[in-house]
């Protein structure tokens, strides 16, 4: 791989993929090093956190490599490290941090290279977004809400003052486009403006280009931020020679350029052909999956025949829910408090349960340190960008890679090395029906598929004494023969079967990438005619792929139409005005009935479209039952009943509930009769539609 680098050395951007287990931080370290010395030359090393940074730092001291620890504040650091980076005596380890924020105090670097670049977008994205929690900054969030209140649907912002959410508000993002309407940029900026400290910091990344950003609106916070980081403006990223981008899976799909805002990344691949684990053997368990089993004793029994386990959730509440819950009586039970710093001290814990919420990189529990990693939940949701692209704009095919490298990485934390082995714990239905979807499987790495296949089968097979006794054999494999004769001939064949596939729409998301970032570069200095033009080309090559990126074309349409509107606006075209307006129903059009689109405010001078037959006649069915004078607790009563309903698993409830729910919004609804049949099918006069 150093032999390959050395040959691109003149490449701008440069990305490294390298398995876990395969030396990836010395081969960072060593091309670190080697520019350092060979271009007598500044080099930086970027973390996602602190902790991994000191893990680097330690590493480099291990092979003899002159390292300079600078995290933290600015204000903190050692003289002496400093100095030495300045002087190009030592390679300066920071975190990313320190290179995205308003005023880098790092001089310029010859390279900048950057670990665990598979998490750039929570990392690189947060620092060029505000984003503001309901609960931990109340009053700041009334403030931007009452801002945004004229681009919000008076239903939608009524629900949202409500003091207690109601059942179905706790799922609900909406988008606004502040440049499309009137006066907005004026008065966010100045709301934004007067946020105090952290927002204060965050805000000065953005705002030179607010009117180039979005804004997401949920019960539970505000998320302003541009879908591509304007990278471009950093002097210390930009004026690098060279930016070298490290991690154990890189993704096709444009994922990386996306998130650091860089096209054209070159990509350089360690070869695979050897038919042994690559980084450890893990098993993988599903309880979900056990015939009868109670789910609950069954992962308690698992925990406690690993005597450790490490919890990871993508929200705090579940993780730690979950470690109190898998914990034996008289086990610690961690938060991120206890290992901040490290996890070192809960690598020395005879017994415990670590809980962490969105911590899918950066954490090594190699060898007998930890023998068990439980993951609960999707991660495809981080923040309300997500949250929108992934439920409402349904444009999840632009994330899939994001999500599929955080449940990789998650299954990874504790098999470090070619040595290591560890049981995977899938907890809940949500993550263990994702990891049997062909479409996600097959974008895996053949190991990796063999690993869920093989566990996904002896789970499904077996009942929990099974599972309990095929995990004994697995953790005492020292020991028990059995593992090692009959598990491992199986998943050398099943390995050897399988071949990575990249999922639909794929080669069009990279191919669009490009264009991406210049759209964004262009919004973000006004040239909107020129982001416009990009949005468009984004909207064609991502049409061409068909169903599986049609929610993020008719995103990228809508942002045309906005960038285009905008620019007529400015011109006095009314033909591009009219233009722009039709841009926006392709994008409702593409979308179908009832979709974001049509909840977004409309532009200036521009009438919202109007409703459809069928929306129209499903409005006035509600609102001739709101309006009936009924017992509206009645009223209430069935709709609870409903939601009740389509929220059950079994045929028997979910199929009644969906077609109570035709009936409310004005349908003939009825479940057609006879074996395969859709759930339930509305029709209104001559209009039908299957649910």
């Amino acid at each position: 791989m150093l032999k390959t680098f050395t040959s691109k050395a003149s490449s701008p951007d440069v990305a490294l993929e390298l398995p876990t287990g395969t030396g990836k931080t010395l081969t960072g370290l060593l091309v670190a090093e080697w520019t350092r010395r060979k271009r007598r030359s500044r080099v930086i090393y970027a973390c996602p956190t602190q902790q991994l940074a000191r893990q680097v730092t330690d590493a480099a001291y291990r092979e003899g490599i002159d390292t300079a620890l600078l995290v933290g504040r600015h204000s903190d650091w050692p003289t002496g490290a400093h100095v030495a980076y300045e002087a190009a005596e030592a390679i300066a380890v920071t975190t990313y941090s320190s290179i995205f924020n308003s005023n880098p105090r790092l001089a310029d670097a010859d390279l900048i290279l950057f670990d665990d670049a598979h998490a750039g977008e929570q990392y690189v994205g947060e620092a060029y977004s505000v984003d503001i929690n309901r609960w931990k900054s109340p009053a700041e969030y009334t403030a931007v809400l009452d801002t945004l209140a004229p681009a919000l649907d008076g239903v939608f912002l009524e629900r949202l003052r409500d003091s207690q959410p109601d059942p179905g508000i706790g799922s609900d993002v909406r988008m606004v486009v502040p440049l499309r309407q009137s006066g907005l940029i004026a008065k966010l900026d100045g709301v934004l403006g007067s946020l105090r400290a952290p927002h204060t910091y965050r805000y000065a990344m953005i705002r030179a280009g607010l009117a180039s950003c979005l804004v997401y609106v949920a019960y539970s916070g505000i998320l302003v931020r541009p879908y591509v980081p304007p990278t471009h403006q950093n002097g210390l990223l930009s004026g690098a020679r060279q930016r070298v981008y490290l991690s154990a899976t890189l993704g096709e799909g444009g994922e990386l350029e996306r998130a650091f805002g860089r096209p054209g990344i070159l990509r350089l691949q360690q070869p695979d052909e050897s038919t042994a684990p690559r980084y450890g053997r893990r098993f993988f368990v599903f309880p979900e999956f056990v015939e009868g089993a109670d789910t609950t004793d069954l992962n308690r029994a698992i925990v406690a025949a690993a005597g450790k386990a490490l919890i990871l959730a993508p929200r705090t509440e579940a993780a730690m829910s979950d470690a109190s819950a898998l914990a034996q009586p008289g086990w610690p039970v961690w938060g991120i408090d206890q290992v901040a710093e490290s996890m070192a001290p809960f690598a020395k814990l005879p017994h415990g349960v670590c809980g962490l919420a969105a911590r899918y990189d950066g954490l090594d529990l190699p060898g007998d340190a930890c023998r068990l990693v439980a993951l609960d939940g999707v991660p495809d949701q981080d923040n309300l960008q997500e949250r929108f692209l992934q439920s409402r704009a349904r444009a999840g095919a632009a994330l899939a890679a994001r999500v599929r490298t955080r449940v990789i990485q998650g299954a990874g934390r504790c098999t470090r090395g070619p040595g290591d082995t560890a049981v995977v714990l899938v907890l809940g239905p949500d993550l263990s029906r994702y990891l049997t979807r062909p479409e996600i499987v097959a974008a895996l790495d053949s190991e990796l598929q063999a690993e869920i296949r093989f566990g996904r089968e002896n789970s499904q097979a077996g009942t929990a004494g099974d599972m309990l006794s095929n995990l004994h054999a697995f953790l005492n494999q020292d020991s028990d023969e059995s593992w090692r004769a009959e598990a491992e001939p199986a998943l050398t064949d099943y390995r050897r079967e399988m071949t990575q596939q990249a999922p639909d729409g794929t080669a069009a998301l990279s191919a669009c990438v490009e264009h991406e970032i210049r759209a964004w570069a262009a919004a973000n200095i006004g040239a909107w005619d020129d982001a416009a033009r990009h949005a468009h080309e984004v909207a064609r090559v991502t049409g061409a792929a068909g169903s599986a990126t049609k929610g993020y074309r008719a995103f990228w349409t809508y942002l045309e139409a906005a960038w285009a509107d905008q620019a007529a606006d400015q011109t006095g075209d009314a033909a591009g005005r009219t233009a722009a307006q039709g841009l926006v129903r392709l994008a409702e059009t593409i979308m179908g009935l009832g979709s974001w689109v049509r909840q977004m405010a409309p532009f200036p001078t521009m009438q919202r479209s109007a409703l459809s037959a069928i929306d129209a006649n499903a409005v006035n069915a509600v609102a001739s039952v709101l309006d009936s004078g009924a017992n509206q607790g009645k009223v209430r009563r069935r709709i609870g009943e409903i939601r009740a309903g389509l929220a059950e698993r079994a045929p028997s409830k979910y199929e009644p509930a969906l077609t109570e729910l035709g009936k409310l919004v004005g349908a003939d609804a009825s479940k057609p009769p006879g074996t395969g049949r859709c759930d339930s099918a509305w029709c209104w006069g001559t209009n039908s539609g299957s649910r």
